[in-house]
């Protein structure tokens, strides 16, 4: 029997905010592309997106050979987990988009398998193109998506794409299309994006729905850094907590032990996280759960430096990191925009698996100020108008709709 791969992804530059997916349709046996499908959606949330890639990827497979036997593959655990059947689907906007996607082909011929990011740059970069194509006013087209090829069949370059906060600068293979481009019909599902997309009334507080998921993000105690006020990132020397650090971290540990409240305990993977958190889970008697999505901004050549030797050092790349989301740190550091995609990624994850429960997250500025922008809806511009303090404790709580409510920010009492 025909094997067919499905690669799919989607993404929401601002979750809720401007989103689209990419789907592409491999054979198993060649590795030939056999059909892209990408769409912009509107306003939609990144879990819309990732959905309606996966639907129109499956569309797409099965319109070439509704017989073939089809693999999944795809970097959203959520989604990976949840057709799979080992997580429930307990968002209201999330099940009929699950449900379409499981009445395309019989399950016994789809199977799902979970994938690095880095191995998903195909379906990644259809998602953006559909995003910036929206961004114009224009619908995606696959001629503008893939290398265009002359009469003899020869490719001629095409201009990188930049998505994720990655330079997309290497030039794409060349390949003869034996099938068209599949264009899914998304008017099936549109209903299903509508509901997830659907933003609140302002001022208006949001429907009781239960008990919310509540993450409680700690940034983790001082450095020998902290202090000097230099960047200190996934990229540079990972630096250990220094012993104001870890004197911190006892005395939030003994703040929250009093409040009794924490069910669960999650770490970004650097030291200083793991440091902390460890000393805080140790309080609460709670073990402690790795998860990379948490990690800091790899602020590249800018490691170890403070603000003003970098301005002084790099200053075109600081004011375009300043200016721009988009915009990378000198030497191939992380963009705001790569942040946020897997942070968001991260956060839709742990709120799956975690759902009702009140778990401690152990992170850094970047990424805790990030929850709390997403949380608000607020432009990429509001990380700089946030004061975030060594172990500081911060709240945001999590609705079954997709609301969000900020409940604490920067609280530094438990140090005083």
């Amino acid at each position: 029997m025909r094997e067919l791969i499905v690669e799919a992804d989607g993404g929401s530059r601002g979750n809720p905010g401007p989103a689209g997916y990419g789907a592409v349709v491999i054979d198993a046996a060649t590795g030939e592309t056999l059909a892209e499908a990408a769409e912009y959606l509107g306003v939609a949330t990144n879990n819309v997106a990732e959905y309606s890639g996966l639907v129109a990827g499956l569309r797409a497979a099965r319109d070439l050979d509704p017989t073939a036997t089809v693999r999944v593959r795809m970097d959203s655990k959520l989604v990976v987990e949840q057709m799979s059947g080992r997580w429930q689907i307990k968002h209201p906007a999330m099940r009929p988009l699950a449900a379409e996607a499981r009445s395309i082909l019989p399950a016994d011929q789809v199977t799902y398998e979970w994938i690095p990011r880095a191995e998903n740059k195909h379906a990644d970069r259809l998602a953006n193109e559909a995003m910036d194509a929206g961004k114009r006013g224009e619908q995606w087209s696959p001629s503008g998506s893939t290398a265009d090829l002359d009469a003899g069949g020869a490719a001629r370059s095409a201009a990188p794409v930049k998505g994720r906060g990655e330079l997309r600068d290497q030039p794409r293979p060349t390949r003869t299309r034996t099938t068209p481009v599949a264009t899914p019909d998304a008017n099936d599902i549109r209903a299903a994006r509508n509901l997830a997309s659907e933003a609140p009334t302002a001022g208006a507080a949001p429907p009781d729905l239960g008990t919310p998921t509540t993450l409680v993000l700690l940034r983790h105690g001082e450095t020998p850094l902290t202090p000097q006020k230099r960047f200190s990132g996934s990229g540079g020397s990972d630096p250990a907590l220094s012993d104001t650090g870890r004197d911190q971290a006892d005395r939030v540990a003994t703040a929250l032990a009093a409040r009794g409240t924490v069910q669960d305990v999650i770490s970004s993977p650097l030291a200083r996280c793991r440091e902390t958190a460890a000393i805080v889970a140790a309080r609460l008697g709670l073990d402690v759960r790795i998860e990379d999505g948490l990690r800091e901004t790899d602020f590249g050549a800018w490691e170890g430096l403070t603000f003003a030797e970098v301005r002084e050092r790099y200053p075109d790349d600081m004011s375009a990191w300043l200016s721009s989301p988009d915009a990378e740190p000198t030497g191939g550091g992380e963009s705001f925009e790569a942040v946020a995609h897997r942070v968001a990624a991260a956060r839709d994850e742990l709120l799956a698996a975690h759902t009702g429960r009140t778990v401690l997250l152990v992170s850094h500025v970047t990424p805790i100020k990030t929850l709390v922008r997403l949380a608000l809806g607020a432009p990429p511009e509001a990380l700089f108008r946030m004061e975030l303090s060594a172990a500081s404790l911060s709240v945001v709580a999590y609705y079954g709709d997709g609301n969000a409510s900020v409940r604490l920010l920067n609280d530094t009492s438990a140090l005083r």
